[in-house]
């Protein structure tokens, strides 16, 4: 099957939350949506309607262009009927005060981790690197200037936010939008009509980009590119859990030390245990959700980087001035060069400066890119500049100070009021990485990379901001330990930097392909980009290896343990998709069994939860087995998560007859975006269900009644003009000129309405169908006895024959998470009165 005669039409139908009995949209002239051929049963008749020896010409090309709706409507195979929104909603731009009311909050959310670098960079830095000329303290200055102006400026704020999938940020946003332009999901549920989303945006590479479509097909050919490219981003994801727990350590810790140098007594026992006491408050509050916490955080932080700032001139005026020398970036050189190996190995304490860079991307699903960029350009980079040139001057007349250098640079008078201000800053910092870590865990859960968790949704207009109970407190309990094992912050530093340059390699790799692939970026400005940034991340992570045996295995020790959990777990779900993808049922027997299904038919309906886009899945059998009758409407509901931030709620739904007419069943498959959250109850989400069903019937019988009569009007002109002779003279032509030469419509075209005159009126007429009545009225029947939720308790287990690694990961490992997860009843909002369960195992 090929070509326009071979292509099946999507009804579109706008989904109300009000029902409208009885008016459509239109007559036959709504948005029409293609799908592919190859979609088709091959089992199904063919679709074209056409007289196959139609030269194309005359009335067989208008009927080519019109006659679109196939004859038969009970293909099992065949993509799902959207009923879906014909008018698009476009997200509006936000007001300046919003993006500047978004910009304070960003403080106390994102920019905390970065701004309470100064209390502990160059303590590090120069624990490895002892002062013994300005050269070392320019040098050192030197190298955080640049690295602050090269990677959370040049690369985060100018290129890497733009990256960003609908708003959304992160490794998993990355990914989701690599997904959408290259079928390298490992999970093979991809429709063709997916795409249709308002929010796919889908731009793929044009025929003459030919090096994005070579890799575009590389990707989509050779399975261990997939895996490797999966692999990366589960890394990347699992580096950004790792920061979440070493981040609220690290900083507590660096401001709570403080107390050390002031206060007798207060030795490092002390240190620990005001730390854990701090932590377990951040934690406690996180429940109120990021917009409560940015609101109540953001005053603070912006009096931060005002006392940073301010400090920092005091400090340039009073000490020595001449440390604005170190903009040369000569200092660098001169620096390598007096301490060469030592220097190196100081670039694992500059590298802190960094720290929390990635909350900047991660976290853009909290805000907005505009907001997040002004931000960090007019507070947070002016105000960290002054703040280490402010303890760069100190040092040049204060050698000996480097151990406390930021407590020490602070004037005497102050230091009460800045340590309070210090250690809530510190407190505050840990907040950019707990809620990027509850955004990737979220994002990956949503494709299919993370277990089922409870997600609780805390705001009602920001739909990123969440909070996920179980990840919060395994958060708490990793930091508390954390504290307690190493006692103190040079190690956690040597640690913390491994887990922060990882995330940014991950970034890179990833912004490149994205440039290679969707922004059609010249190869020499997408090269440039790896060979820049990634040469300078690369240089910092072999600085950091280095100090593995001093507390760097951490966050490797934790990347590896989630890296294995998400792996698993995306490998064991893409095995049992498979698996029911194998053993679906086939439309013969189906077809055998007759409209009673082998069984009695009661009134109701029955949503038969399962994670099949097409076919009759395998479980159904097993309900037909076990049960002695079966509700009157059937509708298998899959619940599909596609790679974009939001499905909107009037695209939500595909509907798709399965069966002939008196079969009464129905496939449904319900999209959501990898930021949606199912937050409607069972009673709104049957009835948008049952409204849209009730639509999709109503527009699926006007495309066979206008089918039926186009076929009639046709053959009668044709009767007409042979008995007339006048076939060929083009008369009956002039009355549709304007449509004989129009190709066929594209993806989410529509047919002009001004052509509906061109026919008689008993073409576009419809009478009322008495089918169309008695299957309404049956569905009302069966939604007024109640619905019943067919659920599978599915046991995944590994062939007898397979190798003992797959068994022990099978068997073991993804059955353990499958088993503590969140249940699928409770993930799906599903009442348990109305549960119906039978047990089925999945051989894979």
């Amino acid at each position: 099957m090929g070509g326009d005669d071979d292509r099946i039409e999507e009804s579109s139908v706008r989904l109300m939350a009000s029902s409208n009995d009885g008016i459509v949209d239109g007559v036959g002239v709504g948005e029409s949506r293609w799908v592919d051929g190859s979609e088709v049963d091959s089992e199904s008749p063919p679709w074209s309607l056409l007289d196959e020896n139609d030269s194309g010409q005359g009335y067989g090309s208008m009927r080519r262009r019109l006659v679109k709706k196939p004859k038969r409507v009970d293909s099992f195979d065949v993509e799902a009927m959207e009923i879906a929104g014909a008018h698009r909603r476009h997200s509006k731009d936000l007001s300046v005060w919003q993006n500047l009311a978004l910009a304070f909050q960003t403080l106390g959310v994102v920019y905390g981790d970065m701004g309470t670098s100064p209390l502990y960079v160059f303590t590090d830095v120069f624990s490895k690197v002892p002062i013994r000329s300005e050269v070392d303290v320019l040098g050192a200055l030197s190298l955080v200037i640049y690295t602050i102006a090269l990677i959370p400026l040049a690369k985060y704020v100018f290129i890497v936010l733009k990256a960003n999938d609908n708003g959304e940020g992160g490794t998993f946003a990355l990914y989701s939008l690599i997904c959408r332009h290259a079928k390298v999901n490992m999970l093979p549920n991809r429709q063709p009509a997916d795409e249709n989303i308002s929010s796919y945006r889908l731009k793929l590479p044009t025929p003459e980009l030919e090096r994005a479509l070579n890799i575009k097909e590389t990707l989509e050919k050779r399975s261990s590119l997939k895996t490797l490219l999966l692999l990366l981003v589960l890394t990347g994801t699992s580096m950004v859990i790792g920061d979440g727990i070493l981040t609220p350590a690290m900083s507590v810790m660096s401001a709570v030390s403080g107390l050390q140098g002031e206060v007798s007594g207060f030795g490092t026992s002390a240190v620990v245990i005001v730390s854990i006491i701090i932590l377990l408050g951040l934690f406690s509050i996180q429940r109120f959700g990021t917009g409560k916490v940015g609101f109540m955080f953001a005053p603070v932080l912006a009096l931060w980087f005002f006392s940073l700032g301010a400090i920092g001139i005091y400090n340039l005026v009073k000490y020595d001035i001449s440390v604005l020398k170190a903009l040369n970036p000569a200092y660098i050189y001169f620096f390598f060069k007096k301490n060469s190996s030592a220097a190196w190995s100081a670039l694992g304490g500059c590298v802190l400066c960094i720290t929390g860079a990635e909350a900047m991307f991660a976290d853009l699903g909290h805000f907005s890119v505009q907001s997040v960029q002004i931000a960090f350009t007019c507070v947070v980079f002016p105000c960290l500049l002054l703040a280490y040139m402010g303890q760069a001057s100190y040092l040049m007349k204060y050698p000996d100070s480097a151990s406390r250098i930021f407590y020490d640079s602070v004037p005497g008078s102050l230091f009460w009021p800045i340590f309070v201000i210090a250690t809530l800053a510190a407190t505050i910092a840990s907040q950019a990485m707990i809620s990027a870590t509850f955004s990737c865990v979220k994002q990956a859960m949503a494709l299919g990379c993370f277990p089922r968790l409870k997600i609780v949704h805390t705001s009602r207009k920001l739909m990123g901001q969440i909070y996920i109970p179980v990840i919060n407190y395994f958060l708490m309990i990793m930091c508390i330990i954390v504290v307690s094992i190493f006692q103190n912050t040079t190690d956690i530093a040597n640690a913390y930097g491994i887990a922060e340059v990882g995330v940014m390699i991950v970034s890179t790799t990833l912004v490149t392909l994205v440039m290679l692939l969707i922004w059609r970026t010249s190869l020499f400005l997408a090269l440039c980009f790896p060979l820049v940034f990634g040469s300078i991340e690369l240089i910092y992570l072999s600085a950091v290896l280095s100090k593995i045996l001093e507390g760097g295995w951490l966050p490797l020790a934790f990347a590896s343990f989630f890296l294995c959990v998400m792996y698993t777990w995306n490998y064991g779900s893409v095995l049992k998709y498979q698996s029911e993808v194998r053993e679906k049922i086939s439309m013969d027997f189906m077809l055998e069994l007759g409209s009673t299904l082998g069984t009695v038919r009661v009134p109701g309906i029955g949503l038969l939860y399962n994670e099949l886009v097409q076919g009759v899945p395998s479980i159904f059998g097993q309900f037909l087995l076990s049960l002695p009758a079966i509700h009157s409407t059937i509708v298998f509901v899959c619940i599909k998560y596609v790679p974009v931030p939001v499905v909107p709620q009037e695209e939500r739904f595909l509907f798709r007859r399965v069966c002939p007419k008196d079969y009464h069943m129905f496939r449904c498959v319900a999209r959501y975006g990898y930021k949606d959250v199912r937050k409607e109850g069972h009673q709104v989400f049957e009835q948008l269900l049952v409204e849209s069903l009730e639509k999709f019937l109503r527009r699926e019988a006007q495309d066979l009644a206008i089918e039926s009569n186009l076929n009639e009007y046709f053959d009668n002109v044709s009767e007409r003009s042979r008995d007339s002779g006048a076939a060929g003279d083009g008369t009956d032509e002039l009355r549709i000129p304007l449509m004989q030469d129009q190709r066929p419509e594209e993806p989410g075209s529509s047919i002009s309405e001004e052509t509906s005159p061109a026919f008689p009126s008993s073409v576009v007429s419809l009478d009322e169908d008495p089918s169309l009545e008695y299957e309404l009225s049956a569905l009302r029947e069966a939604m007024d006895s109640g619905f019943t939720y067919l659920l599978a308790h599915g046991d995944v287990r590994a062939k007898k024959n397979s190798v003992f690694f797959k068994k022990l990961v099978i068997n073991y490992f993804y059955a353990f998470l499958r088993n503590n997860c969140r249940a699928g009843a409770a993930n799906m909002s599903v009442p348990h009165m109305n549960i119906l369960q039978v047990g089925m195992t999945y051989m894979v």
